[in-house]
C-alpha cells in the first residue's frame, strides 16, 4: 500500500516537473530576442524600433490563444495540447535559422506567444489533475518560481553561449531542447480522462456568468498595476526623473520586484493555507498600496526601497491565489477554461494600467517631468485600494453567506 501511494506520488511530482520545466522554457525564449537583439538586428537589417516592435509580437499571439487553450485542456487534455504547442513554439524559432526574410520570424515570435501560452494554463490543469485541492496553490507557486528563475538567472548562461557558441548555434539548441521536451511531455502528462460532453459557447456562459468569477478577475486585475503597470515599464523613468538615481540603477533596482515575486509566491501559498485565500489577497493589497503610497509621498532611501520593492514582489503573487480562487467557483469540467479567462482579464488590466499612465504622464508634461511621473503612478495605489475594497466585499459576503 504505501509502495502504491510513494510511487503514485513519484508519478505526481514528475508530472509537475515536466510542465514546470515548459514554463520555464517559455520564459527563456519570451527574453531570448533582447539578449540576441544586436544579431537580430544585423541579419536582417531592421531598426531598433522595428526590433521592438517584433519583442512585442509574442504578447499578441500570447493573448489570443488563452481562450482557445483553455477549452483545449478542459476538452483534449495537457498530453496533446501541451506537447503540441512545445513544438509551435520550436517551429517559431526556425525563422531566426533558415530565413533572410523578415516577415518570416515575425510569424515566429507570434508562434512563440501562441505556443507559450499554454505554459502557465497547462500548470493549471495539470495541478489539479495530479494534486489534492489543499496542494494546489502550493504547488502552482512553486512552478511560477521555477518560471520566473529561468526569466531572471536565464539570461546569464543564454548570453554566455552566445558568446562562445553563436548566435545561430543557441537557436538550435533551444530548438532541439524544446523538441525533447515536447517528446518528454507526450510521453509523460496524461490525458483528460472525462472530458466535457457540452458545447464550447455553454461553458464560456457557465464561466462569464458566475459573478464570483467575473469580479474575482476584475478585483485581481485592478491590483496588477505594481507589477505589469509600474516594474514593466515605468518604474526606471519615475525612479530616474523622482528620485534622481543614475540610469543603471534606475534600471536595475525594480528587478527587485520580480525577485521578490519568484521567492515570494510559494511563502504567500504557505500564507494563504494558514489564514485564508481572501484574507491573504487583502493583506498583500494593503501592504502594496501602502508601499507605493510611500514611494510617492517620501522620498525612501536605496536601501528601504529596494526592500520595499522586494515585498510588493512577495505580494504580487497575489495574482496566484486570486486566480486560484476563480477557479473554486466553477465546476471542475471548466477549470482550465476559468484560468485561461482570469490570466487574460488580468493581463488587460495591464494593459489599462499603461495606457491610462501614460496618458496622465503626456497631458501633465511628459516623462521628463517629475511631478507628471507622480501623478501617472499614482494611479496604482487608487486602484489597489479599489481592487482591495473590493475583495473585502467578497469576503464579507462569503461570511454572511455561510453565517446564513
Amino acid at each position: 500500500m504505501f509502495a502504491s501511494i510513494s510511487r503514485a506520488r513519484v508519478v505526481s511530482m514528475t508530472i509537475w516537473m515536466v510542465a514546470s520545466l515548459f514554463y520555464a522554457y517559455q520564459y527563456i525564449l519570451r527574453v531570448m530576442p533582447n539578449i540576441m537583439l544586436d544579431d537580430i538586428m544585423s541579419q536582417f537589417h531592421i531598426s531598433a524600433a522595428v526590433f521592438g516592435q517584433f519583442s512585442g509580437l509574442y504578447y499578441i499571439g500570447y493573448s489570443l490563444m488563452h481562450l482557445p487553450i483553455g477549452i483545449m485542456l478542459d476538452r483534449f487534455g495537457p498530453r496533446k495540447v501541451m506537447s503540441g504547442c512545445i513544438l509551435l513554439s520550436v517551429v517559431g524559432l526556425l525563422p531566426l535559422i533558415f530565413s533572410d526574410y523578415w516577415v518570416y520570424p515575425i510569424i515566429g515570435r507570434v508562434l512563440i506567444g501562441m505556443g507559450s501560452s499554454a505554459a502557465i494554463l497547462g500548470v493549471f490543469k495539470i495541478v489539479r489533475m495530479t494534486f489534492s485541492e489543499e496542494r494546489f496553490a502550493r504547488m502552482l507557486s512553486i512552478s511560477v518560481t521555477i518560471g520566473l528563475i529561468g526569466a531572471i538567472y536565464g539570461g546569464g548562461p543564454v548570453s554566455y553561449m552566445r558568446e562562445v557558441f553563436g548566435y545561430h548555434a543557441v537557436v538550435q539548441i533551444f530548438a532541439l531542447v524544446g523538441v525533447a521536451l515536447a517528446f518528454i511531455t507526450y510521453m509523460i502528462v496524461p490525458d483528460q480522462k472525462n472530458p466535457p460532453k457540452r458545447g464550447v459557447i455553454a461553458d464560456i456562459k457557465e464561466v462569464l456568468q458566475n459573478k464570483k468569477v467575473v469580479w474575482t478577475c476584475i478585483f485581481a486585475g485592478m491590483m496588477v498595476g505594481p507589477l505589469e503597470g509600474f516594474a514593466d515599464v515605468w518604474s526606471a523613468v519615475f525612479l530616474k526623473q523622482v528620485y534622481g538615481f543614475e540610469t543603471t540603477m534606475a534600471a536595475s533596482l525594480p528587478s527587485m520586484i520580480f525577485i521578490g515575486m519568484c521567492f515570494g509566491a510559494p511563502l504567500l501559498s504557505l500564507i494563504a493555507e494558514k489564514i485564508g485565500y481572501l484574507q491573504a489577497i487583502i493583506a498583500s493589497g494593503i501592504v502594496m498600496a501602502i508601499s507605493f503610497s510611500a514611494l510617492l509621498m517620501l522620498h525612501l532611501p536605496q536601501t528601504i526601497l529596494g526592500v520595499s520593492f522586494v515585498i510588493v514582489g512577495v505580494c504580487s503573487a497575489y495574482q496566484i491565489l486570486a486566480i486560484y480562487k476563480a477557479s473554486t467557483y466553477v465546476r471542475e469540467e471548466v477549470a482550465g477554461l476559468t484560468t485561461a479567462v482570469a490570466n487574460m482579464i488580468i493581463m488587460l488590466f495591464g494593459y489599462a494600467f499603461h495606457t491610462i499612465i501614460g496618458t496622465i504622464v503626456g497631458l501633465i508634461g511628459g516623462p521628463t517631468t517629475s511631478i507628471a511621473l507622480v501623478y501617472g503612478v499614482a494611479v496604482i495605489p487608487i486602484a489597489l485600494c479599489l481592487g482591495t475594497t473590493g475583495f473585502l466585499l467578497l469576503f464579507k459576503r462569503r461570511n454572511y453567506e455561510t453565517v446564513s
